[in-house]
């Protein structure tokens, strides 16, 4: 006991390693001698399967299908229930308004409250149906078989086939995808492992991307791939590239020696038990919302009050200087189309009706223009009062750093917090855009609406559409990955160079994928 007590702990460490390795060559040395091989199983139908499943050419492709099709299935399933739930909080939004009286509580639980919790509710069908597939392929003892032929890949760039489960485990959550490098003995490829792993797509990410995808990527089918499916895919596919490419880089860099030792046990194959499926999807799913809920609700809390009060003359006297704006100039080239638009279809539905003569539609047509004309004022009001409320003040302050990605002041708030946590991204846009929101209105159609005051051209286009997702796929996650990277490396050193690299390299990507497109 007190020779141990004087070793250091990379003593004790390597002598743990010693002992291993002389453990498995005991152990094969019997096994040599009096193990059997069972000719009949090494025939049998996992053995066949094993030989498919980790072939150097099929079982990577393979793979690749498997991949395809999870993201093709999260695209086309998930969109009527998503659609469903932006219409109800769209709708619930507009009642609340109509129901409770008019004030500061109302438009705290209208704006705030229902808008942010909506930017998260709305993408429960995909995050559920992510955590499904995952939870399928773990059950069946597929991913084991990945972890193995993975590590073919893996070998030149400093990992192992271990450093896999933490990068797939990437795309729920960092933060136990950091957490699972433990199992990695070798001390250097955990720890590239733990600074590559953040590049992985986290499913907070997928609200951002989902979102924006949808904004920008037109609809259409290639081989019966949906664009925006192959997008998303690729996106998946970059982070994964960012995290081998940056371990490469890492394995070169780090001047740390150490011996490494891939071990891995292969279960047998199963039909998955649909109850733990069904249980490990709602936990997941669960943990995701109300992690996520707790954040998003205080920081749209504190984004209404700042997007609802100024302290400029401006936005004391925005409901005169609007109105005086309208009658000089008329209304936002938004809301003209939109007006239009809805008095066109109103019309064509008046025409539709029998026994109603042409006086009656007409009147029907002025009143309904009236009504549209009322909302459009209280929303260009609204918009005006955010633009000069405390949340514009600061926008337009860090808007200089984010107008050459082609983002606006609102893109460039939405970045900002989203550091707490990537999926308060949806829930700050649309706490934001939710001024001026009718039934009719949700928060793509006001994203889709926005316009850049510099080129007036729609701000959300493919040039800025594609900066924005080329900066959340390689940007840091969010600071709680911060503060279990340092638990994890024990160390401030690792995680603050892993937070100025990611953010650089994420801007300077995202600033020359504009400047090309635009």
């Amino acid at each position: 006991r007190s020779n141990f007590s004087t070793k250091s702990k990379s003593e004790l460490k390597r002598l743990q390693q010693k002992e291993t390795i002389l453990r498995y060559q005991f152990i094969n040395g019997i096994l040599k001698e009096a193990y059997k091989v069972d000719l009949q199983a090494a025939k049998g139908f996992r053995a066949t399967l094993d030989k498919i499943l980790t072939h150097k050419v099929y079982g990577y492709l393979i793979f690749f299908v498997i991949l395809l099709t999870i993201f093709q299935a999260i695209y086309d399933w998930s969109s009527y229930p998503m659609d469903f739930i932006d219409e109800q909080f769209a709708a619930g939004s507009e009642w609340i308004k109509d129901t409770l009286p008019p004030g500061v509580f109302t438009d705290l639980l209208a704006e705030g409250i229902l808008a942010g919790i909506g930017g998260i509710v709305i993408f429960i069908p995909q995050i559920a149906f992510l955590f499904l597939f995952i939870a399928l392929l773990e059950e069946s003892g597929y991913m084991s078989r990945v972890v193995f032929l993975m590590d073919r890949v893996m070998r030149p760039f400093g990992l192992s086939g271990k450093s896999v489960v933490p990068l797939i485990s990437g795309t729920a959550c960092a933060i136990p995808a950091v957490m699972a490098t433990r199992n990695i003995e070798n001390w250097k490829e955990r720890l590239i492992t733990i600074l590559v792993t953040p590049f992985t797509t986290c499913s907070a990410r997928l609200p951002v991307y989902l979102i924006i995808i949808a904004l920008v990527i037109p609809e259409g089918r290639f081989i019966g791939l949906s664009y925006q499916a192959l997008t998303l895919m690729l996106l998946y596919a970059l982070g994964f590239m960012a995290a081998i490419f940056s371990a490469m880089i890492l394995h070169k860099v780090l001047k740390i020696k150490s011996r490494t030792f891939f071990v891995i046990e292969m279960p047998n194959y199963k039909l998955p038990l649909l109850k733990n499926v069904a249980i490990t999807v709602i936990e997941k799913t669960k943990s995701f919302v109300y992690g996520a809920g707790k954040i998003i609700l205080a920081i749209s809390i504190v984004l209404w009050f700042l997007g609802s009060n100024g302290i400029t003359d401006r936005f004391a006297e925005a409901d005169t200087l609007v109105q005086k704006r309208i009658s000089e100039e008329g209304y936002t080239p938004y809301n003209k189309a939109a007006m239009q638009q809805k008095i066109e279809a109103y019309k064509a539905t008046l025409d539709s009706l029998p026994m109603i003569s042409t006086a009656q539609i007409q009147d029907s047509l002025t009143a309904r223009q009236k009504v549209l004309e009322e909302r459009a004022v209280k929303q260009e009001i609204a918009s005006y009062k955010l633009e000069n409320s405390y949340i514009g003040n600061i926008g337009k302050a860090i808007e200089p750093i984010v107008r050459p990605l082609g983002y606006d002041w609102k893109i460039g708030i939405a970045v900002l917090t989203s550091f707490a946590a990537r999926e308060v991204f949806v829930g700050t846009l649309a706490t934001i855009y939710s001024v001026g929101n009718d039934e009719e209105e949700t928060i793509k159609n006001r994203m889709a609406a926005e316009v850049n005051s510099e080129t007036d051209q729609p701000l959300f286009n493919l040039a800025s559409g594609i900066s924005l997702l080329l900066f959340y796929a390689f940007a840091m996650q969010c600071m709680s990955t911060l503060a279990i990277v340092q638990r994890e490396t024990n160390s401030w050193k690792w995680p603050l160079a892993q937070l100025v690299f990611m953010s650089v390299f994420a801007y300077l990507v995202a600033l020359l994928a504009y400047q090309i497109l635009k």
